[in-house]
């Protein structure tokens, strides 16, 4: 019986006692007396003649505020070389970089985690908390970009785990890796939901008067709430429209990337995050469906089912009925979009949405004919 109750049960038939005016105070209930009024109002106290009206106060439970600072661990990396390569038919991309190894954003869906398995550490708190950074990145991006017969395609950056986590405020990795694509005239790709990107707005903006870079802004909900819970240490939805918005102004091109799309939890949003991510200026759009993968799909389950235990048989359901009848299926094609009759609803209400809000009418293309290598002593190379 919670204090409303109680207060009505300690009040019934006799008025307001000494009891119930104990109770009222207690828990910072304010009576509205002007409202009790009509018939039986005076033995019906709650009910359709409400006679409490609640005063808001934060009690600290599941505040809106800033979580308290995380406290991680950072160990340097030192890879032989910074970019990655993949031959997958189903990415627009062949070369990807990677700043920083694990991610503090805390993301429980994070397809990414299992990497940190092969560092012998766990894709749960590990994955968040012990993270590894490589401040040799932009020197080694330098000196690969500058080998004899390469070949410049859209580097994507992000791709993987964020390059403008937390620690990006001290490491300043992803910066070192603009400054060198900008002084060789190098096209990148960017994905983020961080707010952190509007530092490199300098950059970003010279760059995009050439054709050489877009940003895709991750927005996965507007719910605040399922926002803080399942990307705890993200920026909040309103922040990143608000940093697509000021991307957009400084005339960077901007997409947003409803990702990832989750049965029964997130899928009812589609419409209202591309009407907003629009609205903030996006030009282009694009989504993917939840994927679990080996270490992923535990940790998923055990989120869905502290936080949700009423949809927790309904999601898995509608999650496997893409997936043809597993947690997840890996083949190429499949595993970005899924497939049956839902994964078909998901994908029509998404071409229809972004079709209505003008979005993906063109897609931008980045340029690489602007190229200009330059030995590691910053002496341009000789075209002889």
């Amino acid at each position: 019986m919670d204090a409303i109750q109680q207060a009505d049960t300690a009040a019934f038939g006799s008025g307001r006692t000494e009891h119930a005016n104990a109770i009222i105070a207690e828990n910072g209930l304010r009576v509205d007396q002007s409202r009790r009024r009509g018939r039986a109002a005076g033995i019906n106290p709650s009910g359709r003649f409400e006679q409490f009206s609640r005063d808001d106060f934060d009690d600290g439970w599941q505040s809106f505020e800033e979580l308290e600072p995380f406290k991680t661990e950072v160990q340097v990396e030192k890879p032989r070389s910074i970019i990655t390569r993949n031959d997958s038919p189903d990415l627009g991309f062949d070369r990807s970089i990677n700043p920083y190894r694990g991610c503090e954003h805390g993301c429980i869906y994070c397809f990414a985690r299992p990497t940190h398995s092969y560092m012998g550490l766990s894709a749960g708190l590990d994955f968040e908390a012990k993270l590894f950074a490589k401040p040799d990145a932009p020197h080694l991006l330098q000196r690969e970009l500058s080998k004899s017969g390469y070949i410049p395609r859209t580097i994507a950056i992000g791709s993987n785990t964020d390059p403008y986590q937390p620690v990006e405020k001290k490491w300043r990795i992803m910066r070192g890796l603009l400054e060198v694509l900008e002084d060789v005239q190098h096209p990148v790709a960017i994905i983020t939901k961080s707010g952190l990107i509007t530092r490199d707005i300098d950059i970003l903006s010279r760059m995009a008067e050439k054709g050489l870079v877009k940003v895709a802004l991750s927005v996965t909900t507007m719910d605040a709430k399922l926002s803080r819970t399942m990307e705890p240490r993200a920026a909040t939805p309103t922040l990143r429209l608000q940093t697509m918005r000021e991307l957009s102004q400084a005339g960077i091109p901007v997409s947003a990337m409803l990702g990832p799309v989750i049965p029964g939890i997130n899928d009812h949003e589609i419409e209202r995050i591309l009407d907003a991510a629009a609205a903030a200026g996006a030009e282009e759009a694009g989504y993917v469906l939840l994927r679990l993968p080996l270490e992923v799909a535990p940790l998923f389950k055990e989120w869905l089912l502290r936080n949700y235990p009423d949809k927790y048989r309904h999601v898995l359901s509608l999650l496997r009925s893409m997936r043809g009848g597993k947690d997840y299926d890996a083949e190429w094609g499949k595993r970005m979009r899924g497939e049956g009759p839902y994964a078909w609803q998901i994908g029509r209400r998404f071409e229809i949405a972004a079709k209505k809000l003008g979005l993906n009418t063109t897609k931008k293309r980045l340029r690489t004919d602007l190229f200009s290598p330059r030995q590691e002593g910053g002496t341009q190379l000789s075209l002889f």
